[in-house]
């Protein structure tokens, strides 16, 4: 017993320094994106925050899985510690972390994060007292807070019995776990609010994430331009223009007025030329900096890097390739939401994660590696494509360079996409989610001449066929899954992400190099300075 709870306390402490880790990598993250001119505090504390929370709830994934496979040994027996009331003692409190943190979030989402956001707004557009600006971000913020209320009623009431066309013995489990993990009205407001915002994770995660995949790796292969090729090219336009300009004011050195055509023509090339100089500023600063040199001697570590990540990309959209075909041949159909209990097309990342669990905490070493890639794709995807509202590009982020609403733009999206980690996470592992390592006991008889010589037990990987009380269902599963319609949106979505990946891929296999300064410096820039480009590289 003092063994078992060693193990356990060191298994929480891992999980506090993986706290401390993430409060960590989020300050770094957010400080290295916003802006140096125009960094406000509160939407410094409130990025960091919401990212860290909604990283902490992907954190609290492995530990769920590692507490029900630590309460049975590898032959498929209980511990003598792991009784029943100490199951579900240990299953409420992974339950209670769940309560704590998706209300932190869902906190998040409708009030804090908009509050702050109409606060800024209104005060880039009125530069009067500080009451007003708060009146008025508490107005707008109550559209958000009525949504999280009207969410939270259907969650309470919505009626969760499944279209009966199915006489599925295996459907009837899922069930009963549902009635096991709990049926207050709060615990299916809190599960439907929370679904719902992981499906427009989901809807972020095939826009963003499943482009990255592709455009990562392979921007960090094909490397960038090199600084002085641009600059000889820049010098060429600016020498372009300049002509230009002076075959088009020669036209009135007599007095004659320019037409409103060759005004129009006039004002285009010397907004044109500022931009132009502006390129030219900061490629000769890219071009002298420590950084840069320090890229041009690591391109090939980069390289490797790049190949890895494509690698790991690919390995992903097997797995789920395989997950999503395995729902489409064995699950219970649409009604069901695909719901599958075990596996029968394994796939490599199913197949690893059981192994390293036995070993702890080889698979949370795993599992954060999944999450923070999921990061790092994310961002390649929104920093390529920057924060759109259908046709209408509404923010870009850049290091160093993004304004306060911009980067909780960034910071919301990112923490819906991690949000939705945990699912993508079982749609690559359905087994080792669900399940751990945990085993079971099967009667196996052997016999001479039709006669039983004697009895034994083998133990077999949990899966649908294991009796009620000989497996423990994580907490993250059933809170994935207690709304089936949300189950068969996450299918779909699935085959959607694949397919974007798979275009992104073609997309960025297409496209040449990229500019040393992509993105930094465009025509249409409102929230440019010169200096911050200057200062991050300096």
């Amino acid at each position: 017993m003092a063994a078992a709870a060693s193990e356990l306390l060191t298994g929480w402490c891992l999980f506090g320094l993986a706290l401390l880790a993430i409060l960590i990598f989020c300050w770094v993250y957010v400080r290295k994106y916003q802006s140096r001119r125009e960094s406000e505090v509160i939407s410094t504390i409130t990025a960091i925050f919401a990212l860290a929370v909604a990283l902490i709830s992907s954190a609290l994934l492995p530990v769920d899985i590692f507490l029900v496979s630590y309460m049975k040994n590898q032959n498929g027996t209980f511990k003598d510690w792991a009784d029943a009331n100490v199951s579900r003692q240990i299953e409420d409190t992974v339950l209670y972390g769940y309560y704590t943190l998706y209300s932190i979030i869902l906190f998040c989402v409708f009030l804090w994060i908009p509050f702050v956001y109409f606060y800024y707004e209104e005060k880039a557009e009125d530069d009067g007292n500080t009451c007003s600006q708060v009146k008025t971000a508490l107005k707008y913020t109550l559209g958000f807070i009525t949504i999280c209320a009207v969410l939270l009623l259907i969650g309470a009431f919505v009626p969760l019995d499944i279209p009966n066309k199915k006489n599925s013995t295996e459907w009837e489990k899922v069930k009963l776990l549902f009635e096991e993990f709990g049926s207050s009205h709060g615990l299916s407001a809190l599960s439907f609010s929370i679904s719902s915002l992981t499906v427009i994770g989901m809807l972020a995660a095939i826009t963003y994430t499943a482009y990255g995949m592709s455009a990562l790796p392979l921007n960090l292969i094909k490397g960038t331009t090199s600084a002085a090729y641009e600059r000889l090219e820049n010098t060429e336009d600016i020498e372009e223009v300049e002509q230009h300009l002076l075959r088009i004011k020669s036209k009135c050195r007599d007095g004659r007025p320019l037409s409103s055509r060759d005004r129009r023509t006039l004002q285009q090339l010397e907004e044109r030329l500022r931009t132009l100089r502006r390129r030219e500023r900061h490629l000769e600063s890219i071009e002298k900096s420590w950084w840069t040199k320090f890229c041009k001697a690591i391109r090939p570590l980069k390289i490797v890097w790049g190949v890895f990540f494509i690698i790991v990309a690919l390995l992903f959209t097997v797995s789920l390739f395989l997950s999503n075909l395995d729902k489409a041949l064995h699950s219970a159909g649409f009604d069901s939401g695909f719901i599958i209990l075990g596996t029968n097309l394994t796939n490599p990342l199913n197949m690893m994660l059981p192994v390293l669990q036995t070993v702890f905490p080889l698979d949370y070493i795993l599992i954060t590696t999944i999450v923070m890639y999921f990061i790092f794709t994310s961002m390649a995807g929104i920093r390529n494509m920057g924060i759109w509202f259908f046709w209408i590009r509404l923010y870009k982020i850049r290091r160093g360079k993004t304004r306060p609403q911009a980067l909780l733009f960034l910071c919301m999206i990112l923490l819906l996409i991690v949000l939705h980690t945990s699912y993508m996470i079982y749609s690559l592992a359905p087994q080792y989610v669900m399940y751990g390592s945990q085993k079971y006991l099967v009667q196996s008889n052997k016999t001479i001449d039709v006669q039983p010589r004697n009895v034994t037990f083998v133990s077999k990987d949990c899966d649908a066929d294991a009796p009620e009380d000989q497996c423990i269902v994580t907490r993250t599963y059933l809170f994935l899954h207690k709304f089936w319609f949300f189950s068969a949106a996450y299918y779909f979505g699935n085959w959607a992400f694949i397919a974007v990946f798979l275009v992104g891929l073609i997309v960025s296999c297409c496209k040449g190099k990229k500019s040393v300064i992509e993105g930094e410096v465009d025509d249409d820039d409102s929230d440019m300075s010169d200096d911050e480009l200057s200062a991050y590289y300096h």
